[in-house]
């Protein structure tokens, strides 16, 4: 890994498979809204956003107001969930043991749902002071800016050209390329889709995995490989 800095991983669906759950939850609430929706629709086009711009997105295409109540319902209906359901992607744990290198969370997602999903996996003791949310650092701009990245880079003192970025959404994926950094496409949760691969690679992804068990052989090809070169 000479080439290589330091390593993000985003939280949702790429450490612990919570995309499906929030995604359900979040097509109930806007098909019962007046915009009729499923969870795998969500998947496809919105994962990795936030549930406020995910409404500000369906409000510009539908022109339906949605009210900012359902931004509250839905924060405790998926924290509720997740707290009794999430559970880890297989073989994680291993595969983030595998780093020797620096590596840190950049997540949409706050630092006490990051914290309560990583502890009830036993993941927690991996990243404790690792954790980047968007909505809580910087800017506090949320993907697809690029900012928490580059936050991140900073922190740990990494330049962005020698930084893996492993991520599941498309929006993610602009974001971390809009940083200057490489990324791994991972499509191992339960929200993946038919073109899922495709559309991140399309979004800039160099490679996608779909099982951690690939991630260190892929990681460590990648790293010795300069897109510079």
């Amino acid at each position: 890994m000479d080439q290589l800095d330091l390593v993000i991983f985003d939280c949702d669906g790429v450490l612990v498979d919570s995309e499906i759950i929030a995604a359900r939850i979040e097509a109930d609430l806007l098909t019962e809204a007046g915009f009729p929706i499923t969870a795998g629709e969500i998947a496809e086009t919105y994962a990795g956003l936030t549930f406020k711009d995910i409404m500000l997105r369906i409000e510009e295409l539908s022109s339906i107001p949605f009210q900012a109540s359902l931004i509250e319902q839905a924060e405790t209906q998926v924290d509720r969930k997740l707290r009794n359901e999430v559970r880890a992607i297989d073989g994680v744990h291993q595969a983030v043991a595998s780093v020797k290198v620096p590596y840190c969370i950049c997540s949409n997602s706050r630092v006490d749902r990051i914290e309560l999903m990583l502890d009830r996996n036993n993941l927690l003791p991996l990243f404790k002071g690792r954790i980047n949310s968007a909505l809580e650092v910087g800017s506090r701009k949320p993907k697809p800016a690029p900012d928490v990245f580059l936050h991140a880079a900073e922190v740990m003192k990494a330049d962005p050209r020698r930084t893996f970025v492993i991520e599941d959404s498309i929006h993610g994926v602009a974001g971390a390329k809009a940083a200057g950094m490489r990324v791994i496409g991972f499509t191992g949760g339960s929200h993946t889709y038919p073109g899922h691969a495709d559309a991140l690679t399309e979004a800039g992804a160099e490679t996608v995995i779909h099982r951690w068990v690939d991630f260190k052989a892929t990681i460590d090809a990648l790293s010795a490989w300069s897109e510079d070169a």
